[in-house]
């Protein structure tokens, strides 16, 4: 879709036109690749983390990203990070859900991580109160709707109501939006009433599925993790690179492709789409051909990132983005159709 604003367009002259986001919990950005592929421009974006903002600044060099607490970020802040009264079209982000996460057995409504969620809104409403925003998106766990979310998604959508939204909640699975990847994420999205006729409808889903073998069959080998191994060293792309193979069951013809037995080694099959990029301590799902795990690189694709990408920072941190980020495809189908739904007034 062409909206008249190329790569190169101001940043200011977006915000005038209705098309710079707020970034929240931005992590390397996943979620703003997809709405920059669709039209938008993050003109601020916040994280915690530095290796992700680093890689977040590296794609995405006319925005800004600080590396700041959420839990304490004001309006005024925000202001003054931008550099003057920012009044973006929209707020988008994921707030860290583990712990809603079926996967953290120790999480639930207790976990104190759950707050963020409720900071998320908080930011959006208190910008929207002081400058109208067009909508808001936000991206989690499937299960923060269900009982282990402990009523706290049904709370927020009843305040972004109160605000003037039109809210819709929807879980989408990656791979029917031309990912190489079956992994599960709610969205939930709000419309002004000022902005939008009708609450956001879910974009259709593709009739595709790429497989596994369509997204890395052409890719040579990566390199082995080693302690002075620089950036510029690793061949192809730097980070095809992955921790060098000690288990046994790497040799001992254990695993196999498609084998699922033990949640640490789940190999991938050639010919069907990845199992979710949920990765742990280096954890990161075993290659198809069994003698390895995925390189950073290879995560990175099957989450359905560009070959151009480039994370910085360790390979842990490295692992740690991929596993945590919004597939930009998923991302670009919500945001192309949020644009869709309120275009005649943007």
């Amino acid at each position: 879709m062409d909206l008249g604003y190329g790569a190169h367009a101001k940043l200011e002259d977006l915000e005038q036109n209705g098309h710079s986001l707020l970034s929240l919990f931005s992590g390397c950005g996943g979620l703003d690749l997809g709405f920059h592929q669709a039209g938008f421009e993050t003109a601020l974006a916040y994280d915690k983390r530095a290796d992700s903002l680093s890689s977040w600044r590296k794609r995405f060099p006319k925005g800004k990203a600080f590396e700041r607490d959420i839990l304490s970020l004001t309006v005024d802040q925000i202001d003054a990070d931008f550099g003057g009264k920012f009044m973006p079209a929209g707020v988008i982000g994921g707030p860290p859900c583990q712990g809603f996460s079926l996967a953290n057995r120790y999480g639930g409504t207790h976990d104190p991580r759950n707050k963020l969620v409720h900071r998320f809104f908080d930011v959006a409403l208190s910008l929207h109160e002081r400058s109208p925003l067009t909508f808001i998106a936000m991206e989690n766990v499937p299960a923060l709707a269900g009982s282990r979310g402990g009523g706290i998604l049904d709370k927020e959508i009843a305040r972004v109501q109160e605000s003037g939204f039109l809210v819709t909640v929807a879980t989408m699975n990656a791979l029917e939006y031309n990912v190489p990847q079956d992994r599960r994420r709610l969205f939930l999205v709000a419309l002004s009433k000022e902005a939008a006729q009708s609450a956001w409808v879910v974009p259709e889903k593709s009739e595709e599925r790429r497989t596994v073998r369509q997204a890395l069959g052409d890719l040579p080998k990566p390199a082995f993790w080693e302690r002075h191994l620089r950036t510029e060293d690793i061949p192809f792309h730097p980070n095809h690179w992955c921790m060098a193979p000690k288990s046994t069951k790497f040799v001992s013809g254990e695993l196999s492709e498609g084998f699922v037995a033990k949640r640490s080694f789940k190999t991938l099959s050639w010919d069907r789409p990845s199992y979710a990029a949920s990765y742990g301590n280096r954890e990161v799902h075993v290659h198809p051909n069994c003698t390895r795990r995925l390189s950073v690189f290879e995560a990175m694709i099957l989450q359905g990132f560009p070959r151009d990408m480039v994370l910085s920072g360790s390979l842990s941190t490295q692992v740690q983005q991929v596993s945590e980020a919004v597939p930009p495809p998923l991302a670009f189908a919500v945001a192309r159709s949020i644009l869709t739904q309120v275009q005649p007034r943007l």
